[in-house]
């Protein structure tokens, strides 16, 4: 389908193959590039479309966002026509960035100014707290160690966000990383829309989400503590599911009562306090400040330097490579994915994605080999590299693929092996608190005795999986895989799962339920 955009069309829905409009005649081409193919988001100040571009090959997907105000004040039109052309420059000095979408174009039409981004395939956290449930301390701090960097890129480009919440956080699906939207400079103005995390306040300075936005900023006085603010706020969401709104407040102060609805540890509830202060004087000024207290900092440099972080001495990757230093598609391989996914939408099949085997190499300082049980060509860490690179400060190992590694009685707390391939692979006795192995494919892995206390297992394959005698306290198995699980002689106390999944896997006496009963569940 071809949408028209003409605001007076009373009938926009056209075929493919038309080139104008069968009810008012327009072109239903943009810059004879974009096909619109349907209404995202409306405010009172434009419109937000999901279109493609047809002059690449495979015609990927593209968003379109159209400034048309609503307005007849003529000073509003040319204020708005600023803020938007501001955004555009915005996008631009910031969009190559691996978590911010990539400017495409900019230009002005008969039917307004319109600005045309990367799409970005995956779910808002939003979303994935509703389908999914809510976070661990362990998921949190994970969450808080990929946002805080970029809002400390972001500070240093003289940017603040001012809009920062689960609904505007997309988790893409090529290599499940966060990417933070709508840098929508055109709501600084006098409004108001309702949107899917609550209504939005607009101002002709300030701009905000009730609720998520601090009292400085709806005062129209925003600094770059305002995004902290926002981001604590985000996290306790995260945690509860709850909107700031659901949540109790001190009528005193006008800070959120939080406390009681969460359960983290003490050195946690600290930063978060601090985040949420409502006063600027007593919270955190600089997303560092947040990572410091967060003991961030051993890998601080690799996380901050989203283009180009390599470890010390680490050869550099050669630009052909496609990717970024810290493992980030690069905007030129995310562009290319989504030709690749709009070819796969067409003949519905899925080609086999190689792993970039420069990257992996100067990630571990050329210390990777190649496995047999991957495709030709693909390098993967071993055992070695995992330990060495974990000593040197690095937690992330996610999407990696790590089939039958050993890495028997390793001490890898917090380590996080999201998404990573980790069929029939050894974890025997490993010490693996807070780990985070969400939808990771675990299928006869042996996980025999290790501490997996407050793990995360959300949507991971642990089918037939040894989990006999493993400590899975508090651990988080949200739509896990458990079919054929031994969890015989397990410890499950205020673990996070159904009792359907206890049912699939296997359960004996000496297995602790998440209730704190023993034995068999029946």
């Amino acid at each position: 389908m071809a949408l028209c955009l003409n605001p007076d069309c009373g009938q926009p829905n056209n075929d493919d193959a038309n080139s104008s409009c069968a009810t008012c005649g327009s072109p239903l081409l943009l810059r004879d590039r974009y096909r619109v193919v349907k209404a995202i988001g409306q405010g009172g100040f434009g419109a937000t479309y999901l279109g493609q571009d047809l002059q690449l090959p495979g015609e990927p997907l593209c968003v379109i966002k159209q400034l048309l105000p609503q307005v007849q004040d003529p000073e509003i039109m040319l204020m708005a026509r600023e803020l938007f052309r501001r955004e555009a420059k915005t996008l631009g000095r910031i969009g190559s960035h691996p978590q911010v979408p990539t400017l495409l174009d900019y230009f002005e039409a008969p039917e307004g100014f319109y600005l045309v981004q990367e799409y970005i395939r995956g779910k808002t956290l939003e979303q994935e707290v509703r389908e999914q449930g809510v976070y661990s301390e362990t998921a949190t701090k994970q969450f808080l160690s990929e946002l805080l960097p970029l809002l400390q890129y972001l500070h240093n480009q003289g940017v603040i966000h001012r809009d920062i919440k689960p609904a505007n956080l997309l988790r893409r699906d090529i290599d499940r990383r966060l990417v933070l939207i709508d840098f929508g400079a055109v709501k600084d103005q006098v409004s108001q829309i309702q949107g899917g995390s609550g209504l939005t306040a607009l101002t002709s300075f300030s701009v905000g989400t009730r609720g998520y936005a601090p009292p400085e900023q709806l005062a129209m006085r925003p600094v770059y503590s305002s995004d902290l603010y926002s981001l604590g706020v985000t996290c306790l969401f995260l945690m509860t599911g709850k909107g700031p709104q659901d949540l109790d407040y001190n009528p005193v102060t006008g800070e959120l009562l939080w406390r009681n609805s969460v359960q983290v540890s003490d050195a946690l509830a600290t930063v978060l306090g601090k985040m949420l202060a409502a006063s600027v004087r007593y919270r955190y000024q600089r997303a560092e400040q947040v990572m410091t207290a967060l003991d961030l900092q051993p890998y601080h440099d690799s996380l901050i330097q989203g283009l180009s972080a390599l470890p010390p001495g680490a050869p550099p990757i050669k630009p052909s490579s496609g990717r970024t230093g810290s493992g980030y598609p690069s905007p030129q391989e995310r562009q290319a994915e989504a030709i690749r996914a709009r070819r796969r939408d067409r003949s519905g099949n899925r080609p086999e994605q190689l792993a970039d085997a420069q990257q992996i190499a100067a990630w571990t300082g050329g210390t990777s080999n190649t496995s047999g049980n991957n495709s030709a060509g693909r390098l993967s860490l071993n055992a070695r590299d995992i330990l060495a690179t974990y000593q040197r400060g690095r937690r992330d190992f996610s999407q990696q693929p790590l089939n039958r590694i050993d890495l028997s009685e390793s001490q890898l707390p917090s380590v996080n092996f999201q998404g990573a391939q980790l069929k029939e692979s050894l974890f025997v006795a490993a010490q693996l608190e807070r780990a985070d192995f969400g939808q990771a494919n675990l299928h006869r892995a042996n996980l025999r005795r290790a501490n997996l206390h407050q793990a995360y297992f959300g949507n991971a394959d642990l089918s037939f999986a040894n989990l006999q005698k493993a400590d899975l306290s508090d651990a988080i198995l949200s739509n896990a895989n458990l079919r054929g699980t031994n969890l015989c002689g397990a410890n499950l106390r205020g673990a996070k799962l159904t009792p359907v999944q206890l049912k699939m896997a296997k359960t004996n006496w000496w297995t602790i339920l998440p209730d704190g009963r023993r034995g068999r569940l029946f």
